[in-house]
């Protein structure tokens, strides 16, 4: 049955063509499996809650009829603004409004927030711009520049919030920097959330072609429920697609958590246990709550334009396993700065698992793609990540910020595939973890994190971050383990040190934190064992019984850095191999160049690269990689079926002797990125 809705109708009807709802919530509480809810042009100041979800067969599908015209939006326009002072304009809002949430009382806050606790989850925009909010009215008045902001000149448009009890008002001041904001459209977030299910388990829906945008979400922690502007609240099957998602207060697409009153913010209302071991906690009793392959996950992210959330892009907890994220442009996440923790990326997901990201441009955010936790049998391949670091002349981040980079992947055992990707951006990779592949990639950056970042010293004492390693392609845990470090895998990469390593007086840094190296290539792993040195500590007692001294004897064998496998990989620039490496090209004759160019919207690469590439080596495949050593898992499709490395970036066929790095030929690197 199609069910239809028109903001623009007179009358508010029955959901037929002829007598349509006037709003999106209404259609909500009466579709059924097999439904298509059809919405009309216009602005819906709601809040959508679907009811019912559809079936593996029968879906139940939200569309706007004309793709980004229907507009759904969690704010509300303010227009009584009277002058204040200088540039501010004041205005207030009954309490009454908000009903049971009020976005002005309610700060940004909760496990892994590492940010001064002095920011709402209410925003003020103008014209879809959002203001920066202030701690003092005096502040607001002076509106100097925001040193941190990723875009400073827009920093000067300040806003200040306090509450009036006698008479149960919020008072919002405003700086307009001379603009009548009562001939502008100014718009105040109210609602939480936007479209996504209060309860459990509202599975296969489809929503399609909208535009949602302005939420006042509060921060989503990874063992707390996990709020988003839009989202299927720990269900199965949804679709979100060719949406525009924009200007959520923290995240904009959530496929987190659900709500455990037992563990829901512990760390930070209780404080007795680490939020290590709450998350511990939130694995294990997922499993309790449903968390199943046939129950959880397997939604699909696609073709979305997601940018200006102040958190994640899309975040996700369990939630979001076996899921598709795909051809999506992700920007300009958390460019304001206000917002600090350990919960910021474009991509920010725990525990995905079989979780394919692909083809995605990530771009000018804190950081671009964040897998903590359980990446196993993760894919990200095909994806374009540039400028995802700090423009020049910014400010030190804000206490508490993490650093930025294109991919972190963090204390997972794997396996966790990370192929055809260009990663562009002056930090390539973070590694604080073990049993990762990088295959056919372009490195402009440097890899940071090796053998750091993964366990907590307290007092003196090394305490390990043990995580979990799960039955393979589903969710049960197999076990828990520390990071070792190692067992990562790099086959046919091409390495560019595009930025040079900080000097220090005439002296190259060469001693820097491993979280802060800026030198390009595989070097960081030279101390790592290869696999027959790693092997070999275990040789003698091959095919024997165990005696009663064998485990005290391998103990150093069985808690030291596991191996590294490196072949066909390729080097410019100063950029440097790992020690061990002996099939690939160092190059330090040439002098490589690569420009990204953006004309009107169509990405693509400027570069002398391919006159200088001279290595081909042979195919990768499932088999070369081997297994992760945890899991004991392959390197392999979710179905368990092999991959062979035979597509470059494009999809374009790699003959028998491949060239390193994402694309198959010369012409391939010339076309377009994205578009």
């Amino acid at each position: 049955m199609k069910i239809y809705v028109d903001a623009a109708v007179v009358r508010d009807g029955s959901g037929r063509e002829n007598a349509p709802f006037k709003h999106i919530n209404d259609a909500a509480k009466v579709a059924q499996p097999g439904d298509e809810v059809l919405v009309a042009p216009g602005t819906y100041r709601e809040y959508v809650n679907p009811v019912h979800g559809g079936t593996d067969t029968d879906r139940i599908t939200y569309r706007s009829v004309q793709p980004l015209k229907a507009v759904i939006t969690g704010a509300e326009v303010l227009k009584n603004w009277q002058p204040y002072q200088g540039q501010v304009w004041v205005s207030r809002v009954a309490n009454s409004i908000f009903g049971d949430y009020n976005p002005y009382t309610t700060f940004v806050m909760g496990d892994w927030y590492f940010g001064p606790v002095d920011k709402h989850t209410g925003a003020v925009y103008m014209n879809d711009q959002q203001f920066y909010e202030t701690t003092s009215l005096a502040d607001c008045l002076e509106a100097p520049i925001y040193a941190r902001s990723w875009e400073r000149d827009k920093s000067i448009y300040k806003w200040y919030t306090e509450q009036d009890t006698a008479t149960d008002e919020t008072v919002i001041y405003a700086n307009f920097q001379g603009q009548n904001p009562n001939q502008e459209m100014v718009e105040i977030n109210v609602r939480r959330n936007v479209f996504m299910p209060q309860e459990n388990g509202i599975d296969n829906i489809t929503v399609s072609g909208f535009n949602v945008n302005k939420a006042a979400t509060t921060w989503a922690p990874p063992a707390s429920y996990q709020d988003g502007m839009i989202g299927p609240h720990w269900s199965k099957g949804w679709i979100i697609e060719d949406c525009d998602i924009s200007h959520s207060r923290c995240a904009g697409i959530s496929l987190g958590k659900y709500r455990d009153p037992v563990n829901d913010q512990y760390f930070t209302y209780k404080h007795v246990k680490s939020p290590t071991q709450m998350e511990r906690d939130a694995v294990c009793r997922g499993q309790y709550h449903g968390w199943l392959k046939e129950n959880i996950g397997h939604h699909i992210i696609r073709r979305c334009n997601i940018h200006h959330c102040e958190q994640d892009g899309i975040v996700g907890r369990q939630g979001g396993v076996f899921s598709l994220i795909e051809d999506n442009h992700i920007h300009d996440i958390n460019n304001m700065q206000e917002l600090a923790g350990a919960e910021i990326a474009g991509i920010k997901m725990h525990a995905a698992i079989d979780v394919i990201i692909r083809r995605n441009h990530i771009n000018d955010c804190t950081m671009g793609i964040w897998t903590d936790w359980e990446a196993q049998g993760t894919r990200i391949t095909q994806n374009l990540l540039d400028h995802n670091y700090a423009p020049a002349g910014t400010a030190e981040r804000i206490v508490g910020a993490m650093q930025s980079q294109d991919i972190f992947v963090e204390v997972g055992h794997g396996p966790t595939l990370i192929d055809n990707n260009l990663l562009l951006s002056k930090a390539s990779l973070r590694l604080a973890t073990e049993g990762v592949a990088c295959v056919h990639n372009l490195m402009l950056g440097s890899i940071t994190s090796i053998g750091a970042n993964t366990d907590f010293f307290v007092d003196g004492k090394n305490q390990p971050r043990y995580t979990p390693y799960h039955i393979q392609h589903r969710t049960e845990v197999a076990g828990f383990m520390t990071i070792l470090h190692g067992d990562d895998r790099f086959y046919n990469n091409i390495f560019v040190q595009n930025w040079s390593v900080e000097k220090a007086g005439s002296e190259t840094v060469v001693d820097r934190a491993p979280e802060d190296t800026e030198q390009v290539g595989t070097n960081g792993f030279d101390d790592y064992p290869t696999y027959a040195e790693w092997q070999a500590q275990f040789q003698a007692l091959d095919g024997t019984i165990a005696k009663e001294t064998d485990m005290n004897d391998l103990m150093s064998a069985h808690f030291g850095h596991l191996p590294i496998w490196a072949a066909g990989n390729v080097y410019f620039n100063g950029a440097k191999a790992w020690k061990k490496e002996t099939d690939n090209v160092v190059n330090t004759q040439d002098q490589v160049t690569i420009e990204l160019v953006d004309n009107e919207g169509q990405t693509s690469l400027r570069t002398n690269l391919y006159d200088f590439l001279t290595l081909h080596d042979g195919v990768i495949t499932t088999t070369m990689l081997g297994e992760a050593f945890e899991p004991e898992q392959r390197y392999e499709m979710p179905d368990g079926s092999d991959i062979t490395f035979d597509e470059d970036y494009f999809g374009n066929h790699r003959d028998i002797a491949p060239l390193p790095g994402p694309f198959a030929s010369k012409t391939a690197a010339s076309a377009m990125l994205w578009r």
